[in-house]
């Protein structure tokens, strides 16, 4: 909204308030950036002042952020105003660097901002350029000579490090860069010597990127914005099948793919699909997608269109090609594999479950669930294939529900010594035991915790359910009455 007096956006710092933010007015009549707001107020009246917002800010740059991953994959934070494109073979796709460099800047000054960019070969150069010197595109090796005539603040220094270079009569960054760097060292430190060495292009820090490059990557531009699902599908579709072709031509599969949707007004949405074994058949990728799109709790927006779709197989894995007989059950498996994957973009990785055997004999240690989607990663927790418990026509020795945690009940009096109880209380519901077989004994695993043994008893109710009890081995030792509990329900 329009301010009729100049505005500052004010900041709290070392117990005071300070002028974090100012507009091209409030500069004109003399106010800077960490200025005692106080002074601020003396020297300008009247003065229209908001409190910062800094997680507001945050977001808003991380929405930007997102913004320019339409011209590079790379972007880096330079909190709290800036952001770094490393635009290393890409500026070409735009027309060149001068044609980039002017894209850039209409396309986020429509957004409603003020900008201000150039083009370096190291980040601290441009970072420097864009403020004293925005529009600038440095050549190849000319960091040195284009940033000579900036000044001091364009070093960022710390006001200690500021009144050293100018109580020593440096005004300019060429000036600071003449002098002897063992000298500047000593007197200002490592840090400072590397950080000038950046800016004048004699060494780079490398960038970290926000988000994780892609292994591989597909995208469709379009010069009128598009808005319809059908040609949402069709330009996915035809991603598919180029991100397809690649990874047949690697040898590789996508084993996490994400498509990015850019709207023509700025904002940005993402969803991503997770396979449980490489995958590069384009009709099954877009079946996914499609199916994750009809999935989404807030549905995809296209708002005033879409004028960019990308396709990023964020993790390919390599595919080892298999010798598959006739009489094999292939076909049944990746059958199996693909409904997985359906179900787990429906409902989430994390609710498809399979259990995986472990190698101990603790019932409530013998399975853990994981995601049936990460078999890979979970290759090597246990055996494949699960003991067998029991011989052919004999009853089931394992409950087939096993309860979370053991729940403990109200026994009465035994069978017989050592035997199970005549009744039990469950749940507030007493039970009548008419059969039962046991005890089989189960000791815990003492190298991994100090328990005592459990006698396990399969017992059979009076209303024909068939439950799996145990007493704990405390009595053995003290006399006192044994303590029992209810771990698992037969079929």
């Amino acid at each position: 909204m329009p301010f009729k007096a100049p505005l500052v956006i004010s900041r709290k710092a070392n117990n005071a308030l300070i002028v974090h933010a100012l507009d091209a007015r409030s500069a004109r009549l003399g106010l800077y950036q960490g200025q005692p707001l106080a002074n601020a107020r003396a020297m300008v009246q009247p003065l229209s002042i908001i409190p910062s917002d800094e997680k507001a800010d945050a977001a808003l740059l991380e929405s930007i952020a997102d913004w320019c991953d339409r011209f590079t994959p790379l972007v880096t934070l330079d909190a709290p105003y800036g952001l770094y494109l490393d635009i290393t073979g890409a500026a070409h796709l735009f027309g060149g660097e001068a044609a980039m460099l002017a894209l850039v800047r209409e396309k986020i000054a429509a957004q409603g901002f003020v900008v201000r960019a150039a083009i370096a070969g190291t980040s601290l150069a441009a970072h420097a350029l864009a403020r004293f010197a925005h529009n600038t595109i440095v050549p190849p090796r000319g960091e040195a000579a284009a940033v000579a005539p900036l000044p001091l603040a364009a070093l960022d220094p710390d006001d200690k490090t500021l009144r050293a270079l100018r109580h020593a009569g440096l005004k300019t960054v060429g000036a600071v860069a003449q002098r002897q760097h063992s000298e500047l060292s000593e007197r200002l430190g490592a840090g400072f010597v590397t950080r000038l060495r950046i800016l004048l292009g004699a060494e780079e820090k490398p960038l970290e990127p926000r988000r994780p490059l892609p292994d591989l990557m597909a995208e469709q531009r379009f010069a009128e914005p598009i808005l319809t699902e059908d040609a949402i599908a069709a330009s996915l579709l035809s991603l598919a099948q180029h991100l397809s072709e690649i990874l047949e031509r690697q040898g590789r599969g996508a084993r996490l793919l994400e498509a990015v949707f850019f709207r023509a007004d700025g904002k940005v949405e993402r969803i991503t699909v997770k396979t449980g074994e490489p995958l590069r058949d384009a009709s099954v990728m877009l079946r996914l997608l499609r199916q994750k799109l009809d999935a989404l709790a807030d549905p995809l927006d296209p708002g005033f269109g879409f004028d960019l779709v990308r396709l990023e197989a964020v993790l390919a894995e390599e595919t080892n090609p298999a010798t598959i007989s006739f009489d094999s059950h292939e076909n049944a498996r990746q059958q199996i594999g693909f409904l997985i994957d359906r179900l787990s973009v429906r409902f989430g990785a994390h609710r498809v479950q399979r259990f995986v055997a472990q190698d101990t004999h603790i019932p409530e240690a013998a399975g853990v669930a994981v995601p049936a989607q990460d078999h890979d990663t979970y290759a090597n927790w246990g055996p494949s294939n699960w003991p067998l418990k029991r011989l052919p026509g004999d009853p089931p020795r394992r409950p087939l529900r096993l309860l979370e945690r053991a729940e403990e009940i109200e026994a009465g009096f035994p069978i017989a010594p050592d035997g199970p109880p005549k009744f039990f209380v469950w749940r507030q519901c007493r039970r009548d035991v008419v059969r039962a077989e046991g005890p089989e004994r189960i000791a815990m695993e003492w190298w991994r915790s100090a328990g005592l043994t459990r006698d396990y008893f399969r017992v059979e109710t009076s209303d024909g359910q068939r439950f799996w009890l145990y007493r704990d081995g405390l009595f053995r030792q003290n006399g006192l009455h044994p303590r029992w509990y209810l771990q698992g329900l037969f079929a």
